[in-house]
């Protein structure tokens, strides 16, 4: 193994012993299921600002992003940027606070399955039962892809086995948050972030003086047809620019609807520990978003100049998401810190995997065993915590079954994951903390219409291409919306406590 490589596995494990060591720190923390799932309520502002931003992001802000802007220019990556921005900002603004004071309210509820049911006071459990059903749909293939961006990372870099590789990153992922829960997932949460601004600056600084300065990356740019363009595309087949119209703007611009459904970041909402402090947390996430999102587009653009002159080879297709690893690879020939930095840029990387992972994990353990399995496994003597453990220990059998395959899609699932959060959940998020008037019957339809539709937009409506080639998300969003309106109204308003409820939170100050 040559110095490079020795430095780099350095600090990867370093990075791997230091996230270990705080899980086993939160795990002292943990006296009952709820602090396991929602960590006592105790979150600072900063922890839960940047955990939550972290656990959004994932692989793709380091990997993806970037590879978008490489390949294509400026519009694709800049208006999906700007919508995740935008939905950033809108999210910390008017969910958070009345989220945070509406889940303790409503039976201090601590996932957000129990918090639709305890809202809407079901009794029957069905909204409790179905958001927990989709969640678990939809996170543990998440979860399996966050297993095998891991297992790929250390199989390129060191050439081990794919199995192997995912087996002790999976391992690392499932110790520390089955040690700390929630309370170690945010925290690393919180580190990761850090480690991945790093990254990103590295990455940043040593590209731009590789390919020339910032006025050599403009020209080189400037020379492809609607590359900085952002109602233009550049097409790397043809070589030529392709219009990009107002549709496909929206259909970009719709991924910060997202945001208004994400169980992982809702959760940060409903633990930070002070309210008031909310909106500060609301700042750094907001500014940490807009730059690291502006970051990982011009390190797309720079790293297409860095193969123009050739320090770097020419990426095609899927494998344009590897810049920053090749980025990184380069700069650890240069000598034994720049190595180092190198192995900081990669643990950035897995950083980004795993802040999104355990969170995922998390999530869907908590709708299995406090959502779905509530009733059995909760136990005063403690059994629930216990149980809380076995079930995450499970799910991440069942995720690292699923990515098995070395070659299972990393990045594929993440847009049609985020698409079915984001329209299942996102309406009744909205609706249940800003219209009195909606119901459990409007809110069930809106969650399974939502859901439904994402299916039936992406793989029957949006083949047709043309006017219908739009992200699922949008269309399934409204009828979410629409559905939750229509049925709230044709069915019998909710009962005086509910309404009685709303009128407490929206009366807090």
């Amino acid at each position: 193994m040559t110095q490079a490589k020795i430095c780099i596995m350095i600090a990867i494990i370093v990075y791997l012993g230091m996230v270990l060591y705080i899980g086993y720190r939160c795990s002292k923390q943990n006296k009952n299921e709820d602090d396991f799932y929602l960590g006592g309520r105790k979150l600072g502002p900063f922890v839960t600002a940047m955990s939550a931003e972290a656990s959004d992001m994932s692989s793709w802000l380091l990997m993806g992003l970037p590879g978008v802007a490489y390949l294509t220019g400026v519009a694709d990556a800049g208006w999906t940027a700007i919508g995740l921005a935008i939905g950033t900002y809108v999210n910390w603004l008017i969910v958070a606070k009345r989220l945070r004071r509406y889940s303790h309210v409503a039976n201090n509820s601590i996932t957000l399955p129990q918090f639709f049911k305890n809202r809407y006071h079901d009794k029957g459990n069905a909204l409790l039962v179905i958001a927990a059903v989709i969640i678990v749909i939809f996170f543990i293939p998440y979860t399996a892809s966050g297993f095998a961006a891991c297992g790929k990372l250390f199989s390129s870099l060191f050439g081990v086995d794919y199995f192997a590789a995912m087996i002790v990153s999976a391992v690392v992922i499932v110790g520390y948050t089955m040690l700390g829960g929630f309370l170690a997932a945010s925290t690393t949460d919180f580190v990761q972030s850090i480690i991945m601004s790093v990254a990103l600056i590295v990455v940043l600084v040593f590209g731009v003086s590789v390919a020339g300065g910032m006025d050599a990356v403009m020209e080189n740019a400037s020379a492809l047809p609607g590359y900085l363009s952002f109602t233009q595309t550049y097409d790397p087949v043809t070589q030529t620019a392709g219009p990009y119209g107002t549709i496909t703007i929206f259909s970009m611009l719709a991924w910060g609807l997202g945001y208004f459904g994400m169980p992982h970041i809702l959760l940060r909402f409903m633990a930070i520990e002070d309210e008031k402090k909310l909106s500060l947390s609301r700042r750094v996430a907001s500014i940490w978003v807009v730059i690291s999102l502006t970051v990982g587009v011009l390190i797309g653009i720079i790293g297409y100049t860095m193969s123009k002159v050739g320090a770097l080879e020419v990426l095609e297709g899927s494998n344009s998401e590897t810049i920053i690893v090749k980025i990184a690879d380069l700069l650890s020939q240069n000598g034994v810190v720049p190595a180092l930095l190198a192995g900081v840029i990669l643990a950035g990387i897995l950083a980004s995997t795993m802040s999104t992972a355990d969170s995922q994990l998390l999530a869907a353990s908590s709708a299995v065993s406090s959502d779905l399995l509530g009733g059995a496994l909760k136990k005063k003597d403690g059994s629930g915590m216990v149980a809380a453990r076995i079930t995450l220990l499970a799910i991440a059998v069942v995720g690292v079954f699923l990515a098995k395959d070395p070659n299972s899609s990393v990045f594929g699932i993440v847009s049609f994951a985020w698409a079915g959060f984001g329209a299942s959940f996102g309406p009744v998020v909205l609706f249940s903390l800003f219209w009195k008037r909606s119901n459990k019957y409007g809110a069930l339809a809106g969650m399974v219409s939502g859901g439904v539709m994402i299916f039936v937009w992406k793989y029957l409506v949006r083949p047709l291409g043309g006017a219908w080639n739009i992200y699922e998300l949008l269309p399934a969003f409204i009828v979410a919306s629409a559905a939750i309106v229509i049925v709230s109204l044709l069915t019998p308003a909710p009962e005086k406590s509910v309404q009685e409820e709303f009128d407490k939170v929206k009366a807090m100050r």
